[in-house]
């Protein structure tokens, strides 16, 4: 193995692991748990084939992306912008979730479940589907080395994608084959079956995050409102009936959890000093971005993507942000990915953009003053755009 591919697949596995630590991968934590605590009582040759099948469900989907974007070329994020993924993850989701209220494994045939085939399918299909739920968080983690994969030969390309599943993979292998990591947490009792179920809540979140991109627009705010009063709902009457102080304690912590996020998820404490006036950019006004004559703000998003939704309700709703583009006279601009437009992913490319989020601030000449990747914070974007000014009186 060469020096350069070396330390890619090093920066990989890196990334790969902080994958854990993004809100993409949050939906997938109930598979993870499960999977781990469903091994810590047992004997050590099931967990680490459990550890080994929970890390090859991972590597599989990398590694099938990876020789998806060599072989079809694919753009980073393409799953996501189909309407059939979608559906099924959304399918998948709501089917886990209902299962999750219920204690309930997997459904399999008969002559799987005689073999014990569903204690060796679980841990592998959690890999496969917290790999899956990663995808569109993995784009600005891995830019320079998705940059680096593309212009590789086959062999290379897969060993840096099978590199990111070990890494999204590797605290939980951890957590299967040393249960004793474990021993901190409280024991089990009537909290647990709390938790269980609101677990239950957050995958069917999941499931009606990707179906927005798939549902009406104006289905969008009902839908969650209905699922907020749901969650309420399950709280208050599992804590009427609730025995165990540790049980109320648990509803009474989703229901708070819900609460705020679905107050910062509305937008009702937005005014018009932490509120943007986005303007939709379409294919066909990109060629006119250097004639503006003001700097522009180009915000790369998409309905699929859960870190553009976190940026948009923390840092473009700072107002010092809202102040600066007020203050530089910048326009802003949302460029939306939620289906395939290849004039807007090449605009996207041209920039050194690889995945969602991106961001891109443009002087009043249509020249990149700065680009924007990830979940950056409210102190960068305030600096990009203040530098429009510095550049404005340097030309």
């Amino acid at each position: 193995m060469s020096a350069p591919l070396l330390v890619q697949t090093l920066l990989a596995i890196g990334a790969g692991l902080l994958l854990n630590l993004t809100p993409c991968v949050l939906p997938a934590v109930p598979l993870k748990v499960r999977a781990v605590l469903r091994e810590a009582g047992e004997r050590q040759a099931m967990r680490v084939t459990s550890a080994a099948l929970f890390a090859a469900g991972s590597v599989a989907f990398f590694g099938s992306l990876g020789l998806a974007t060599s072989l079809l070329q694919w753009r980073w994020g393409v799953l996501f912008q189909s309407r059939p993924l979608l559906i099924a993850m959304s399918a998948l989701l709501t089917a886990l979730a209902i299962l999750s209220f219920f204690g309930r494994s997997l459904p399999l045939p008969n002559a799987l479940v005689t073999l014990r085939g569903r204690r060796l399918l679980e841990p592998f299909v959690s890999g496969l589907v917290s790999a899956l739920l990663s995808t569109p968080c993995t784009g600005p983690l891995l830019g320079g080395v998705l940059v680096f994969a593309l212009a590789q030969p086959l062999a290379n390309i897969l060993v840096i994608f099978v590199a990111i599943g070990l890494g999204l993979a590797a605290p939980y292998v951890v957590l299967i084959l040393r249960p004793s990591l474990l021993k901190r947490m409280p024991r089990a009792g009537a909290w647990t079956a709390v938790v269980q179920q609101s677990f239950g809540w957050l995958l069917l979140a999941a499931a009606l995050f990707y179906a927005q991109s798939v549902l009406p627009a104006a289905w969008g705010t009902p839908i969650w409102i209905a699922l907020l009063i749901a969650i309420l709902g399950w709280a208050a009457v599992t804590f009427q009936r609730a025995t165990e102080r540790s049980a109320r304690t648990a509803a009474i912590s989703v229901g708070v959890i819900a609460v705020v996020l679905g107050y910062f998820g509305s937008g009702l404490g937005q005014s018009s000093e932490t509120a943007i006036a986005w303007q939709r950019l379409r294919a066909t006004d990109v060629e006119a971005l250097p004639t503006l004559g003001r700097p522009v703000l180009m915000e790369f998003t998409a309905q699929w993507c859960i870190n553009c939704k976190v940026l948009e309700k923390t840092v473009y709703a700072d107002r010092d942000v809202v102040a600066a583009l007020k203050h530089t006279g910048t326009v802003p601009l949302q460029v939306d990915l939620t289906r395939p437009a290849p004039i807007l992913e090449h605009l996207l490319a041209s920039h050194g953009g690889v995945g969602l989020p991106f961001a891109v601030v443009l002087d009043d000449k249509g020249r990149e003053v700065q680009a924007l990747s990830g979940l950056f914070t409210s102190t960068s974007l305030v600096q990009a755009l203040n530098k429009t000014l510095t550049q404005e009186n340097g030309s």
